[in-house]
């Protein structure tokens, strides 16, 4: 029984860098664009979430492609 992954959705979440604790370790913030097309580019996501951190005074820490998918049993 062949298993068929079909994309759903993709979140794209922005990691900045808030601060630091105590200790001098950095401290993280994170967040999430929802309800991305599956189909959309990695560097079209990139260039929008660099666009996008530029708007807020936190240095960008990364960017993270999370894709979601239905399992379907092609039976």
């Amino acid at each position: 029984m062949p298993i068929v992954n079909v994309p759903t959705e993709a979140v794209v979440r922005l990691r900045f860098q808030v601060g630091t604790d105590g200790q001098g370790n950095p401290e993280f913030s994170n967040k999430n664009l929802h309800n991305i097309k599956p189909a959309a580019l990695d560097a079209d996501l990139h260039e929008v979430a660099q666009a996008l951190a530029g708007l807020v005074q936190d240095p960008l820490d990364s960017v993270t492609r999370i894709d979601t998918g239905e399992l379907i049993n092609q039976a």
